[in-house]
């Protein structure tokens, strides 16, 4: 077990070795079992996180202010439109100062070209560790909770066939960072993983070649598919979920954010739902998976993720105890 995480940054799940991966999720599930027990786990008694959103957050900041008041610290919510940044402060300048106020520095920042390196630009600069809330590449946090999920409900993932599937939504056009992460991180469990999309909504290419490039080293397989029925049949795991064509297309990007965008190219994917009737092609034991929230109707028909077949608040729940693993491990620890 890997054990040596003290002040490291958590930009992206590929900067950390499988081993250092497992030491993550091993730490989380230990928080869990404290956390369903009722014990205190106050391993960062007086510790300060700040909490930067660009973005609108549920599960994500909740996780890390519930997190880490059961750490036994603080968390301090920040506002990017209410902080010196909408004034031009430079990413080193918070850093800086941000580092100096406390142990750790988060960040969510979606926007296409820009988030994830405003936190890489953060990263040469703070004193403290900075984790990613969700960037318009990565969404860490989500990947760890993700596979924790998945370790509890299978245990072994070797030749697990999970499908990540593009799905119709109209909500906003969503960063591309959950299926990149997930892409990356499940085949280094020897998964057998199927990217699924219509045209136009390809991940980038070095993407596709690094999964290709962990499976290839691990014993899992990466398949992409513009083949919906090719994700469902005999999946053991589904993951159908919207993301932008933003490899392709950038219409839509704001300097304040992603905003809505149907049109006709959209609209013509309306099919790409994920139905009772495609997840009877599956598994007979398939789950449903979804990093929330649900565009329901669109994405998903609710007979699905209100069924047997869904683990979505499993999933969900498990992003508080990953977000204190991650913490315990960076602002802690050795």
């Amino acid at each position: 077990m890997q054990t040596i995480f003290r002040g490291k940054h958590f930009i992206d799940l590929e900067d950390f070795t499988k081993e250092e991966v497992d030491t993550m999720i091993d730490v989380s599930m230990d928080l869990k079992k404290k956390f369903a027990m009722g014990m205190a786990t106050p391993y960062l008694q007086n510790q300060t996180t700040f909490l930067i959103f660009f973005e609108q957050s549920t599960r994500t900041r909740n996780s890390m202010e519930a997190g880490l008041a059961q750490l036994g610290g603080h968390a301090g919510f920040l506002d990017g439109s209410t902080m010196q940044v909408s004034h031009g402060e430079t990413e080193k300048d918070t850093a800086i100062i941000l580092s100096r106020f406390g142990h750790g520095i988060a960040c969510r920042y979606c926007n296409w070209g820009i988030g994830n390196k405003y936190l890489r630009e953060m990263a040469k600069y703070a004193t403290v560790p900075i984790m990613n809330l969700q960037c318009d590449l990565y969404h860490p946090m989500q990947g760890l909770a993700d596979l924790m999920t998945m370790k509890e409900k299978i245990g072994d993932l070797k030749r697990v066939k999970v499908s990540i599937i593009w799905a119709y939504a109209e909500s906003h056009k969503k960063p591309i960072s959950v299926p990149v992460t997930q892409l990356l991180l499940f085949p280094r469990y020897g998964m057998d993983v199927v990217l699924a999309h219509p045209k136009g909504w390809e991940l980038p290419d070095w993407v596709i070649e690094k999964a290709r490039a962990n499976a290839a080293k691990y014993g899992g397989t990466v398949t992409v598919t513009n083949n919906e029925e090719e994700a469902y049949e005999g999946a053991h795991i589904v993951i159908p979920k919207n993301w932008g064509s933003w490899v392709n297309d950038q219409t839509g990007l704001t300097t304040t954010g992603a905003s809505k965008v149907v049109d006709d190219k959209l609209m013509a994917q309306r099919g790409w739902k994920c139905t009772e009737a495609k997840m009877a092609t599956a598994d007979k034991d398939v789950m449903y998976m979804h990093a929330l929230p649900a565009d329901r109707n669109n994405e998903v028909e609710n007979s699905v993720i209100d069924g047997p077949h869904s683990i979505v608040y499993d999933e969900a729940e498990n992003r508080l105890h990953t977000a204190k693993g991650v913490m315990t491990l960076l602002m802690g620890g050795r």
